[in-house]
């Protein structure tokens, strides 16, 4: 490895170009804070998306980066796979969208899901994990009769407002009481969700001994963002629903189709009563999916209008040609044999290689992560639950991240990371060149 900057691996001292400089100046005039979202750059560091191709992408000036973030773990196929390309093209000659009645693409969708789903007995088409969780809290509730929810602290279940509770806390919470992680959440929408600590089983049957006649649901990412669940405690949350006549919701919106075909329940060998999708289900595309149990899924039938028993679930995109057609060339691609072999393959030494660098550089770095996802922490201490990850030195992680961004790899500080079945030996040399002259930069810096 060498400390010589490439040529076409990031901004690092390199000027933005006038088209750049044009499109933040339109974009701060028309977008509230120039921004898309709620998620944005330093100064220094912010770009413009141009085009992407398999692992990687180029800025509006010309920069190329090596993808990490994958359009928050959207494209597990890289960008632009040709098999998208050509999934979506095709279905464009043929229209486009119709009307949330049945389409071909998406019968054919939900007779290829459901099989693959281990919870799956039924499937609903959304277009987003917000969505996906949104509808599955009130199909649950609608199956119980019981009004709260129970979440663990630091989760990410979307951004309606029984998600957006106890997601980022600055510390951890009185428990079982949320907190709110933005302005306009209703106190009486706070009341009626529960907040407990993530791998703590102790805990949860003590929230449920008070609270479990009132629950209709508890809502778990089987990988929460960065932590992994200690053995056992998914089966724990598992037996303790049952025992308690609780709805198991397994956000899967992240780990779906990543941990293989049947995502993160196959994985751990723990089975649902619903899980909810989106991201790589789409291909890039905005798909989401609620599926389950009959019993619970069945409520969402229109049939049932006429009767006391019925849940809406509707959507005007919800199972759109464009998006059926990217999700079933996904699924046919993750379906080749090795696929899985060579993303969990790329993960690993990808975090093998980065350990060894930030340990020769005593950068008090620690690569963490469980199959094709990887995070960087400042500290010693593998996280088991949000107040761990509040403990390690988020701020200067943070710097460091953005050191790694301005040299190429595109990172979002404190954000997870993803690989793609693009990346190649020759990503994780550029990787691994970029990371150091990072290291070399940081530390100058200090």
């Amino acid at each position: 490895m060498t400390d010589t900057a490439s040529p076409l691996l990031g901004r690092a001292g390199k000027p933005q170009s006038a088209s750049e400089k044009d499109a933040f100046d339109t974009a701060a005039r028309f977008l509230p804070g120039g921004a898309l979202g709620g998620n944005a750059l330093p100064d220094d560091v912010r770009f413009v998306f141009s085009h992407g191709d398999g692992s990687r992408f180029w800025d509006a000036s010309g920069n190329m980066y090596i993808d990490y973030i994958l359009g928050a773990g959207t494209l597990v196929l890289g960008h632009a796979h040709p098999a998208i390309q050509a999934a979506v093209t095709e279905q464009v000659s043929r229209g486009t969208h119709f009307f949330a009645y049945l389409n071909d693409l998406s019968v054919q969708l939900a007779r290829e899901l459901v099989p693959l789903i281990p919870c799956a007995e039924r499937i609903r088409f959304t277009t987003s994990g917000s969505e996906s969780t949104f509808h599955a809290i009130r199909l649950a509730r609608g199956f119980t009769g019981r009004a709260k929810i129970l979440k663990f602290e630091g989760a990410y279940h979307g951004t309606h407002d029984y998600a957006q509770l106890s997601t980022t806390p600055s510390h951890t919470a009185n428990y079982p009481n949320p907190m709110p992680d933005t302005n306009g959440i209703p106190q009486a929408v706070q009341e009626l969700m529960l907040v407990c600590p993530y791998n703590d089983l102790d805990a949860l049957k003590s929230i449920l001994d008070q609270h479990g006649q009132d629950i209709a649901a508890i809502i778990v990412e089987p990988i929460q963002r960065i932590i992994s669940p200690q053995a056992g405690f998914l089966q724990g949350v598992r037996e303790l629903t049952r025992q308690h006549g609780i709805v198991m919701i397994m956000d899967e919106v992240v780990t779906g189709f990543r941990y293989g075909l049947s995502g993160a329940q196959g994985y751990f060998g723990v089975v649902p009563d619903m899980a909810t999708y989106g991201k790589i289900i789409g291909g890039g595309l905005p798909v989401g999916a609620v599926a389950g149990r009959a019993d619970i899924m069945d409520q969402a039938d229109p049939a049932r209008r006429a009767t006391g028993d019925y849940v809406y679930q509707n959507g005007t995109l919800q199972g759109h040609p464009l998006g059926c057609a990217a999700s079933l060339a996904t699924l046919s691609v993750l379906r080749e044999p090795g696929v899985y072999e060579a993303l969990f393959a790329y993960a690993d030494e990808l975090r093998r290689a980065l350990q060894h660098l930030f340990d020769q550089h005593k950068m008090g770095i620690r690569v963490i992560g469980d199959g094709p996802m990887w995070h960087l922490i400042s500290g010693d201490k593998v996280p088991q639950n949000w107040g761990d990850i509040l403990a390690t030195d988020l701020k200067r992680q943070a710097a460091f991240d953005t050191e790694l961004l301005r040299q190429g790899i595109f990172v979002i500080p404190n954000m997870r990371r993803f690989v793609s079945i693009r990346h190649d030996k020759a990503d994780l040399a550029l990787t691994l060149e970029a990371a150091e002259r990072a290291c070399i930069a940081f530390k100058a810096a200090q």
